[in-house]
């Protein structure tokens, strides 16, 4: 099962100097598509348990559009786990104007996760 979702940073995003994006951003945008990965699949959004990878690849800036995508890589009684990757797909050209941006040839990977969720107890009960 695979979801994505699309959004863009704005300067309420940035955290840092030149209006970078905390990492930390993105990882509650993978939490996001986690819940809705797991209500799709098994009707509860579970919690969110651990990361055993994380990796930021590129920056994220306001102004870029992004896109998350993540998927249900394995199931157990109790838990899910899921891959994460985040895409930036349109980013600003503030050299040209306030408002222009180009749409990028190739998604650009800026963030590449691998997590696990656990699914609820009302859930357990009915697999268990």
């Amino acid at each position: 099962m695979k979801t994505n979702l699309r959004l863009r940073m704005s300067t309420q995003d940035a955290h840092y100097g030149g209006n970078l994006v905390d990492g930390a951003r993105i990882l509650a945008l993978f939490g996001d598509a986690a819940t809705e990965l797991l209500i799709k699949n098994d009707g509860d959004e579970g919690l969110f348990r651990a990361y055993e990878k994380v990796d930021f690849i590129a920056p994220v800036f306001a102004g870029d559009f992004l896109e998350i995508e993540a998927v249900i890589l394995e199931e157990g009684n109790t838990s899910r786990k899921m891959e994460f990757k985040c895409f930036k797909t349109i980013t600003p050209r503030p050299d040209l104007s306030e408002s222009a941006c180009d749409v990028l040839d190739k998604k650009i990977l800026t963030t590449y996760a691998i997590g696990t969720c656990i699914v609820s107890k009302e859930k357990q009960r009915k697999n268990g």
